[in-house]
Formats: structure tokens, sequence, C-alpha cells
């Protein structure tokens, strides 16, 4: 499992379905372990009772179906689905139209979801996950059409602890799917994509609210990752390509692919 688990770290994300399917077929015993710690590809699916797409995930899927959180209805129907309370779901239709928001500022389009449930471990806290897709390709959202294909995939999941003195514990594990492919007949195919994930731990006043809360930490949380993508991902792409060609010529090609990812995903 130790194997498995580093050999997915290593993955391309848009490779990780591919490999995981295989790992799946070799490790049948560990499966539930697999599919609970691998954070895959997010697909997009239409909730056709309020006409809004959500994201599909592992955290909103019963058996093979996937709960919308516009609606609160699985699709396929599913009898008997697991639902949260009353007073979570009423938080969790909240958090959506808010992060709605938050998206359309920092991504200028793409699609989010939220999806919470009570925590087995306590039950007393409950676990919330923040999920956003931004497509870049010519055919998605992206502005200037200059991606062939390119996709910003975030995963934020937050597991809050009863309060305890007013205070409230968050853990924030965060993780970061990207991708991009450049087809440019003078520089020719050009294709970067990876993944980061880092978490975080706060004890914050229950007076402000927990969407409030929450959403400071992921804005943080993001802004972060972000600083961390360009500085290792893009600044070891630029590194290498310089050693292959000029080092004016290979700042100027890394600096437009990057530029180019950056302006479709709107990030």
């Amino acid at each position: 499992m130790e194997a498995a688990m580093d050999l997915m770290r290593r993955i391309s994300p848009n490779q990780s379905e591919t490999a995981l399917s295989a790992l799946l077929n070799l490790l049948p015993h560990h499966s539930s372990e697999l599919l609970s710690q691998v954070d895959q590809p997010l697909q997009i699916f239409m909730d056709v009772d309020c006409a809004k797409e959500f994201v599909l995930c592992e955290y909103n899927r019963d058996a093979d179906s996937y709960r919308s959180p516009w609606s609160g209805k699985y699709y396929p129907p599913l009898e008997d689905g697991s639902l949260p309370s009353p007073d979570l779901r009423k938080l969790e239709i909240e958090a959506n139209d808010i992060f709605a928001v938050y998206r359309d500022q920092y991504y200028e389009g793409g699609v989010s979801s939220v999806y919470m449930w009570e925590d087995d471990d306590d039950g007393q806290g409950f676990v919330a996950c923040f999920l956003i897709k931004k497509d870049g390709s010519k055919a998605g959202h992206g502005r200037k059409n200059y991606l062939h294909e390119g996709s910003w995939e975030a995963i934020h999941v937050i597991k809050v602890e009863p309060e305890e003195d007013g205070k409230a514990h968050y853990c924030l594990t965060s993780t970061i799917m990207l991708s991009m492919t450049t087809e440019d007949k003078p520089s020719g195919t050009f294709n970067l994509s990876g993944s980061i994930r880092r978490q975080v731990s706060h004890d914050l006043a229950v007076a402000d609210g927990h969407l409030c809360n929450m959403g400071k930490m992921i804005e943080e949380m993001e802004g972060k990752l972000r600083n961390s993508l360009d500085q290792v991902y893009f600044g070891k792409t630029r590194e290498m390509v310089c050693t292959l060609r000029p080092p004016p010529q290979g700042n100027f090609i890394v600096t437009a692919l990057v530029e180019q990812f950056l302006v479709n995903l709107a990030i």
C-alpha cells in the first residue's frame, strides 16, 4: 500500500484514473483505502431539476450515484441515500451560494460545489468539502483560446471539531491538480501537469461563523498554493528549458506558456 501511494504521488493528474484502475485490480483488498486517499480528476454532471452543473467526487458519492448540492437529489436516483442533517443541509446550501461568488471572482467561470456531512469519528463535528473545476481549454472556459487542453482542479476538505470555550478546531487539507497542453507550430506541443497538497489547522472563534472561518482559510491556502506552484513547477520548468535552449529563448518560451495557462484559467 505504501508503494502504491508513493506511485500515485508521482503520476501525472491526467493519467491518475488509469493508474488507479490498475492498482485497484492489483490490490482489491485495499480498494476502499485507495479510493479514499487518492484524489482523482473531478467530473461534472448536470442537475436537471435546477439546471445547474455540479462536481462529482468521492465525497458526494453513494454506491454508483452522486448527490447534487443544489437539489439534494441523487443522480441516478437512489433510495435511502445518505443525506446531511437539516441544519447541516441549510449550511451547505448557503456555502454553495457563497462559494459560487468566490469562484466567479477568482476564476471567472468554472464549476464549484460544496458538500457537508456529519463526522463519524465523534458524532458532534462535521466535515465540509469545497471543490472547483476550471476547464481552460478551447472547448471549455478558456478566455483566450491559447490552450489546447488545460484545467485547474481544487479540492479543499475541512474537518470541524466541536467548539470549546467559544472556539472550534478547523483542519484544512487542500489539493490542487493542474494540467496544460499547448499546440503551437513554431514551438511544438508542450505539456505540463502536476499536483500539490498542503494541510493547516487553526482554532477560530465560532462567533465569526463557520462559513466565514472556512472561507478565510481556503482563500489564504489557495494564495499560498499558487505561489508554491509558480516557484516549484513553473520555476523548475523554466530551469529545465533554459538548460536545453539559450536562456533568453528558454525564458521567453516558458514565460509565454505560463501566461497562457494563467490567463485561460484566470488564477
